[in-house]
């Protein structure tokens, strides 16, 4: 008996262990008294963050794609660029909420709506398609948000992720559907993205589409996006709900970019809080 105790309290304290694990950088964060909230976007202007544009450069936004109205920050999708934190960060929970908007321009015109989150950027403004840093995308996409991407234009080891995915859902080129305990893949570039629970493989790419059983709110309603970035790890909540999670990330640390990619989006919280331990 004294045995079986000791066995199971193994078992018990290793399970607890798991979970704790889990949830170890929601506790770090949210139980530190030192652990202060900074509000990236400050629900005036866009101070602590720069503007870039495929076809302007950095810091030259002439038909104000990325505007701040009534406390929130409206991405007009009529450019390809984003803003750009001034500052770079490492082990942090992000949380940023959005709401999808109503026009759309080419290339996305008639596809389903399109933005991202990028963290972890580092490198030259613009060294992706003239656009964006090289980075971790969270995907902010009608039918999709969570999903993970590497932005790099080519295979690096200084930029990826390793995930786990569904085997009867997984791509050729690597990547595929998220699955806690499923096979283990790294991508290197967006061609191979790792796609959040609970979306569709099959998803159309058209304005309004929904998976069945859809996580995201309603067209007009407003989404909330955790992302906790601890050391080498990501995880992905949408609208409270576990959704994608990464391991062995590159880089690690860097500024963090909102994307305007040819639609219509709104953002009214971008708020950081680092991880202290």
């Amino acid at each position: 008996m004294r045995l079986f105790g000791v066995v199971f309290g193994f078992v018990l304290l290793s399970f607890l262990g798991v979970v704790v694990f889990a949830q170890d950088s929601v506790q770090v964060a949210n139980n530190n008294p030192n652990a202060k909230v900074i509000h990236l976007f400050n629900g005036k202007d866009l101070d602590g963050w720069y503007t870039f544009l495929q076809s302007c450069g950095k810091g030259n936004d002439p038909n104000k794609v990325f505007t701040v109205e009534n406390g929130v920050i409206h991405v007009s999708g009529s450019e390809m660029g984003c803003i750009t934190t001034n500052g770079e960060y490492e082990n942090f929970i992000l949380e940023v909420e959005y709401k999808v908007g109503e026009k759309s321009y080419p290339p996305r015109k008639d596809k389903a709506f399109d933005s991202g989150v990028l963290i972890h950027s580092i490198g030259k403004d613009g060294e992706y398609g003239n656009v964006w840093m090289r980075s971790i995308e969270i995907q902010v996409i009608e039918g999709g948000t969570g999903d993970f991407y590497v932005v790099s234009p080519k295979k690096d080891e200084k930029y990826k992720l390793t995930s786990t995915v569904d085997p009867k859902n997984q791509f050729k080129n690597g990547g595929g559907l998220f699955q806690k305990n499923g096979i283990e893949t790294t991508v290197y570039t967006p061609s191979s993205p790792i796609q959040r629970i609970g979306t569709d493989l099959k998803r159309e790419n058209i304005p309004r589409f929904r998976n069945k059983n859809e996580i995201e709110k309603q067209h007009g309603e407003w989404n909330s996006i955790k992302i906790i970035a601890k050391e080498d790890k990501i995880d992905v909540y949408l609208n409270g709900q576990f959704v994608n999670q990464a391991k062995d990330v590159r880089p690690q640390k860097g500024r963090i970019q909102i994307q305007s990619e040819g639609a219509e989006f709104f953002y009214r919280r971008v708020d950081l809080t680092p991880i202290i331990e």
